[in-house]
């Protein structure tokens, strides 16, 4: 499923395209993706005007002038393209908006495991799948602080508390095992020990381990592909997720594979702790 990084570079190239545009036309080829969607939804997003996109964990939200926002969730195998003129459009492209530009974005989901919703726009902590989320990972409310306040007194393995989605929101897989090699800690230790330099080290190496998958506009791994069409570049730069029985990059030793609540977990025995 696309992460924090994804869907934060979604959300950057969809911005020059849509913000402040009005919607011509919408396309709309089912009355569900992942469930049911909203009633008269081309209608009710057809000549809105788009404001300053947001992302909440890992949906983006695009306020109109209806009142409303529009809810994107991309699931596990849904993406966004931009086009300059109509597209020839696929048998999995579910949804296409025609802004007044001419420029069209497509969001196309195979599985069928993504989301569009109408809310109301200043409500949206009320919508079942925003209500229960945690902090943002690159707000100013997140620090070493906050890690230890959320991981107190929690006996389970800290690479599962920080997969939860009411404890940090946008965290996935992939920057987890990454960032906990960057601060190296075990995914295995359990997250009420973080505390004070490892949970300073840990609070650094999240941010640092999103902010340079952004920059390199996420990872491509099975279905991630930017707006453009571009795939993410830090995909080469991972040092342990999806490497089980290669060196590690900092003593050579195999990268050990294990599961955890039901996921792979990547990590060097040796350096992470």
């Amino acid at each position: 499923m696309p992460e924090l990084p994804e869907v934060e570079t979604v959300k950057t190239a969809l911005m020059p395209v849509i913000e402040g545009r009005r919607i011509r036309s919408v396309r709309l080829t089912r009355t569900d993706l992942r469930w049911k969607l909203p009633d008269r939804l081309e209608e009710r997003l057809t000549g809105q005007t788009c404001g300053v996109l947001g992302r909440r964990g890992k949906y983006i939200l695009v306020p109109l002038s209806s009142g409303e926002s529009l809810l994107i969730h991309l699931g596990m195998s849904g993406s966004i393209r931009l086009y300059d003129s109509q597209p020839q459009f696929g048998k999995h492209d579910h949804f296409a908006a025609e802004m007044e530009s001419g420029d069209w974005f497509v969001f196309s989901d195979p599985r069928r495991f993504g989301h569009l919703d109408l809310l109301v726009t200043g409500e949206e902590e009320k919508h079942p799948l925003l209500a229960n989320l945690g902090v943002e990972p690159l707000s100013n409310a997140f620090s070493a602080q906050l890690l230890m306040d959320r991981f107190q007194g929690r006996k389970q393995a800290v690479k599962t508390a920080l997969l939860d989605q009411r404890l940090i929101a946008g965290l996935g897989n992939i920057y987890v095992s990454e960032a906990l090699f960057d601060s190296a800690i075990s995914p295995r230790r359990q997250a009420g020990t973080i505390k004070s330099a490892r949970a300073q080290r840990l609070a650094t190496s999240i941010v640092g381990v999103l902010r340079a998958a952004i920059a390199q506009g996420g990872t491509s791994l099975r279905d991630h592909i930017q707006p453009g069409g571009e795939i993410g570049y830090f995909v080469q730069k991972l040092a342990v997720y999806g490497r089980s029985g290669m060196p590690c990059p900092r003593c050579a030793r195999p990268i050990k594979e294990i599961r955890q609540a039901g996921r792979s977990s990547f990590y060097c025995s040796s350096c992470q702790r």
